[in-house]
């Protein structure tokens, strides 16, 4: 399917052949007939994809000093690498849509096929033929609204619904009352739109915009007054209120310029309600607010739910009695307003494009052109190929075909990559490239977007939005896993029934179900294809010089390993019990295994002991005591309340007269005796994911032993599942053995 998409580095536009995305669970999947182009978001978007580095670093200083605490702890090359990695993501445009469903999502049952939609949403609303929309984000059409060929007036009425939806709640939070006296500060899309919602409302409208002919055209709305000139506004609104100005403010308009905020404040009455619903510099001037006792509010887009990940991807709405109006009740509401015919949005659509012109409806918005512009419509002609894999190489196919005949075969790994998030971007794939023995087969994600700009970064032979293309492969012998964490189990033992070799990124599984499950599924294969999970720092060069050391020892060890991990927001998906498993079975399972790695024995006994979240936090301050069956005793501090720029992971370890200290990577201390040995890497760390690999790979095709027995990752699994259940309980927990 056709997709318009933006380089974030260079900022160009292309209109690209993407693999059609699924129906999800808790969604629809819609043909698109049309969508919108945003002059404000977009724009925004749009500008700083163009922009230079430099300008890019002055409008970000806090990525900015980020990037230098990371270069700081863990390398300059690294952090050029992590930037450049950012920097060449795609970039997906469009936020508000309208067609007609093509399938739905187990259990929404709002929605059916065929039904005539219209849909908001970043990341999913977006300029394709075909869009994954969540439940939420999505309304059906009145029967009184036509939505064919012949009704085209209405199709493109209703893809400004969101911008609707948007306008509706900035009016909401005014509070307005029938009889109100209002001013609009800019008369572009949205506030055209306010501007028909207020005078529905009852209100008297006073609108201002430099550009004559936005003022013109809200007069036609049916403001009461509308003009440029700011000292005729106010005038106006004094004539209209008695002498005491506006009752309430919205600004709509699109600007750097605190001039908008300093305009309300000058023409509101005492105590009048400001609300800025658009962009706009929101330096107060604190001797009019604070005289008149101003309230001055920021809408939050389309209302409550946007922003909630559990309302807008999780489909769970709000109850009715406590949230009248949500995001998706707004949106309902503006769809009403334009089948009654309150609201006529039809001439503020000035230009249309073609999807496959979509570059030049940017040209428009972005002033190349020189023309006057206000509503840019995305028309979708074209039937769209419903394909979900992409060829990007056919000779490529061809020669990969010829050379692995069997999904077996050990002649070469031929990887087939599923999730193309920034790991794989950043770390995963890059290490693959640099492997000896490995083919890139196909790569899959979501929705197909990344998936098609990772496959051409990283030359892949093709790209998909199915999992099922991957899996399905005759010629991928090795299948790696790179999804959220609670996928990893099921598609893990789908991929070994399809006899595929499988890598699973870090954790293997979230429950001891799962676990057993897994488990159950190896023991039914005749010859089980390897099963590895991502603990890749088994495999860094100064862990494999540390264990060496370790293992002439003779005695139990004092393991320490602190993980100065950083605050994430609690509304992160890693936080999610059900999805992201939270940090200590999220990530906190890499520490468990290393320490187990480093101790070379099982676990008997594990205890965690959390810091109290004080709202804040999310379990995600703790720290882990491990009593090992030789004598060992290992702590894991991970911390999230810690500074960045202190440096990450530490790990100190004593016994038998030595002391040994490795600081994220880069250096390494060994203190046995009188002998002394230091191993430092200034400018690249190197966690050991080229070493896993290689170390695979050995195994795939050199019959070099497995590079982490069996066995091992399932007491590891089951440790950290152990951990899990004492922070839960506070009570110390036996590991269970085999």
């Amino acid at each position: 399917m056709m997709q318009l998409i933006q380089s974030v580095s260079s900022g160009e536009l292309a209109v690209l052949d993407v693999p059609a995305p699924q129906v999800l669970s808790g969604g629809i999947l819609v043909r698109t007939r049309a969508s919108l182009v945003s002059a404000g978001t977009e724009r925004s978007m749009a500008s700083f994809a163009q922009a230079s580095l430099l300008q890019k670093a002055r409008s970000r200083p806090d990525l900015v000093r980020q990037t230098i605490d990371k270069a700081k702890r863990d390398g300059v090359l690294d952090t050029i690498d992590a930037v450049r990695n950012r920097l060449d993501q795609a970039m997906t445009l469009g936020y508000s849509a309208a067609g007609e469903v093509m399938a739905v999502g187990r259990d929404v049952t709002e929605f059916r096929v065929g039904d005539r939609v219209t849909c908001a949403g970043a990341g999913h609303a977006v300029h394709a033929q075909i869009i994954s929309v969540p439940r939420n984000l999505a309304v059906t059409l009145p029967a009184s609204v036509p939505f064919d060929q012949a009704a085209f007036t209405h199709r493109f009425q209703l893809l400004f619904t969101t911008l609707g939806a948007i306008g509706m709640h900035g009016v909401r939070l005014a509070s307005v009352q029938l009889g109100d006296v209002v001013a609009v500060i800019g008369l572009g899309l949205l506030g055209q739109m306010i501007v028909q919602m207020l005078k529905a409302a009852g209100c008297d409208v006073f609108g201002t915009d430099p550009n004559a002919s936005r003022a013109e055209l809200a007069l036609r709305f049916g403001a009461d007054w509308a003009g440029s000139d700011t000292t005729e506004l106010a005038a106006r609104i004094a004539a209209a209120s008695g002498g005491h100005g506006a009752d309430s403010v919205l600004i709509a308009a699109d600007t750097k310029s605190d001039q908008p905020v300093e305009l309300a404040g000058e023409i509101a009455r005492g105590r009048a309600t400001v609300i800025a619903v658009g962009a706009v510099g929101t330096q107060i001037p604190r001797k009019t607010y604070f005289e008149k006792e101003l309230d001055f509010r920021i809408s939050r887009s389309y209302g409550p739910g946007r922003y909630d990940n559990d309302y807008e991807q999780k489909g769970r709405d709000y109850p009715y009695q406590y949230v009248r109006w949500t995001e998706n009740r707004n949106m309902r509401a503006f769809v009403d307003l334009i089948a009654a015919g309150s609201v006529d949005v039809s001439p503020l659509i000035t230009h249309r494009f073609d999807i496959e012109q979509g570059e030049k409806a940017y040209d428009v918005i972005m002033g190349r052109t020189q023309e006057p512009f206000m509503g840019v419509v995305l028309d979708y002609a074209a039937e769209p190929d419903l394909s979900r894999r992409i060829s990007l190489s056919r000779e490529r196919e061809r020669v990969a075909e010829g050379r692995v005949r069997a999904p077996l075969a050990n002649e070469s790994v031929n990887i087939g990559v599923i999730g193309a998030g920034l790991f794989a971007n950043a770390v995963l794939l890059p290490a693959l490239t640099k492997t000896e023995g490995i083919t890139l087969s196909g790569i899959s994600s979501g929705t197909g977007v990344s998936a098609r700009t990772s496959a051409k970064k990283f030359a892949f032979a093709y790209c998909a939005s199915s999992t099922e293309e991957i899996l399905n492969d005759p010629n991928i012998n090795t299948v790696a896993i790179l999804t959220r964490h609670d996928l990893h189990a099921r598609q893990a033992e789908t991929a070994l029934r399809a006899n595929k070799h499988v890598f699973v990124e870090k954790p293997l599984c979230l429950t001891s179900e799962e676990l057993q499950s897994i488990v159950a599924t190896r023991a039914e294969l005749t010859d089980p294809p390897m099963l590895m999970v991502g603990y890749n720092r088994r495999f860094a060069p100064m862990v494999i010089a540390l264990r060496d050391a370790l293992r002439t020892l003779n005695e139990p060890l004092m393991l320490t390993c602190r993980v100065n991990a950083g605050f994430i927001p609690p509304e992160h998906w890693l936080h999610d019990p059900a999805t992201g498993g939270g940090r200590l079975r999220g990530e906190g399972c890499h520490f468990i295994d290393l320490l187990i790695h480093l101790a070379g024995a099982r676990v008997a006994r594990v205890t965690a002991k959390p810091l109290p979240d004080s709202g804040r936090y999310r379990q995600d301050n703790f720290q882990l005591t491990l009593e090992f069956e030789n004598g060992t005793i290992g702590s894991v501090v991970y911390v999230a309340n810690g500074a960045r720029s202190f440096g990450k992971e530490s790990i100190e370890a004593f016994g038998g007269g030595l002391a040994a200290r490795l600081d994220d990577y880069r250096s390494l201390t060994i203190e046995h005796g009188k002998k002394s040995e230091k191993l430092t890497s200034r400018l690249r760390q190197d966690k050991g994911h080229r070493g896993e690999w290689q170390a695979i790979v050995n195994h795939l095709t050199k019959s070099a032993s497995a590079p982490i027995a069996f066995d091992e990752l399932v007491h590891s699994t089951r440790t950290t599942l152990a951990a899990y259940e004492s922070l839960q309980s506070g009570a110390s927990v036996e590991v269970e053995r085999a």
